[in-house]
């Protein structure tokens, strides 16, 4: 079973505008949708998609909460989120216009006996399950929640991937994690480097497989991506060719095809294959990936 963990899950209200938005006066949308959001939803959104099913693990609150656990439910996802008492699941406001901008809510307060609930339900997670975590830690968590969790599941067996940047990223990676996910600029901000050809990028994912992470899979934007894997071998890859119409959820959809690809066929070059065009898809869509693109996208790569 693959298990996500999203901390901070939202409710995304996207508004798309007909021009520029107006700071100082009333705008009006010609159309509107609403999208739950998270990095590890995400995940699990499009491995459904690749028909793998999976269990979405996190925290909901409030009438917010029951909105998004319901709609993710009537969308055929496995949940099995933590109720918190107070607050409520964050609305995020996605302003689509002639320029972009968002505004994030804030989510609600976590507690230690709130965390000490999700820790025993990643207690029962079987050896050879994959654990996908994903995203920022909220700020009324400690900033070692990712490593207290991967510590606590070290000698399982578990497959854990960890989707996150800078200190979150390298401070997990002495557990060695199976796959982490930094793209080009996130690895060159973690040495203080600019790195522009693909034999910087190799030598610095090197680093960090030196530092514990197993595989290394480095995305370039539309440049394509870089996998160093944990038998030693670099496999680079270019990108299709499209129209990027939206930057969101992209990555986790990277992460969600690599893993499909892998658990399929356990063969690294197909995973970062259909990784990409996973990935790709999204980006070229308005929403997530789905199925019928990402197969047109994987016959030309």
């Amino acid at each position: 079973m693959i298990y996500t963990v999203t901390l901070n899950p939202a409710i995304d209200y996207v508004v798309h505008l007909g021009g520029a938005l107006k700071l100082d006066g009333i705008n009006r949308n010609e159309s509107q949708e609403v999208q739950f959001g998270g990095k590890g939803i995400n995940v699990s959104n499009v491995l459904k998609t690749l028909d793998f099913d999976t269990v979405a693990l996190g925290f909901v609150a409030g009438f917010t909460g029951d909105g998004l656990e319901k709609g993710l439910t009537k969308m055929g996802l496995r949940t099995d989120f933590i109720h918190l008492s107070d607050g409520m699941t964050r609305i995020n406001v996605k302003v689509k216009a002639t320029e972009e901008t968002e505004i994030n809510g804030i989510g609600p307060v976590i507690s230690v006996e709130d965390m000490e609930r999700l820790y025993k339900q990643l207690d029962r997670i079987q050896p050879e399950d994959t654990l996908v975590l994903s995203g920022s830690i909220p700020n009324c968590l400690p900033c070692d929640t990712y490593e207290k969790i991967m510590a606590r599941l070290e000698d399982k067996g578990i497959r854990i991937v960890v989707d996150a940047t800078k200190e979150l990223l390298t401070n997990v990676l002495k557990y060695h994690p199976f796959l982490i996910t930094p793209n080009n600029h996130e690895l060159g901000e973690i040495f203080g480097k600019v790195l522009k050809t693909d034999d910087e990028i190799a030598e610095y994912a090197a680093k960090l497989q030196e530092m514990g992470g197993r595989n290394i899979l480095v995305s370039m934007a539309g440049d394509g991506a870089l996998l160093l894997d944990e038998n030693g071998q670099c496999h680079r890859i270019g990108c299709p060719k499209g129209k990027v119409r939206n930057s969101v959820g992209a990555g986790d959809s990277m992460v969600a095809g690599f893993l499909a690809g892998f658990l399929k066929t356990g063969d690294y070059s197909y995973a970062l294959k259909l990784g990409t065009a996973t990935g790709s898809a999204t980006a070229f869509s308005l929403g997530l990936a789905e199925r019928k693109q990402i197969d047109a996208l994987l016959a030309v790569l």
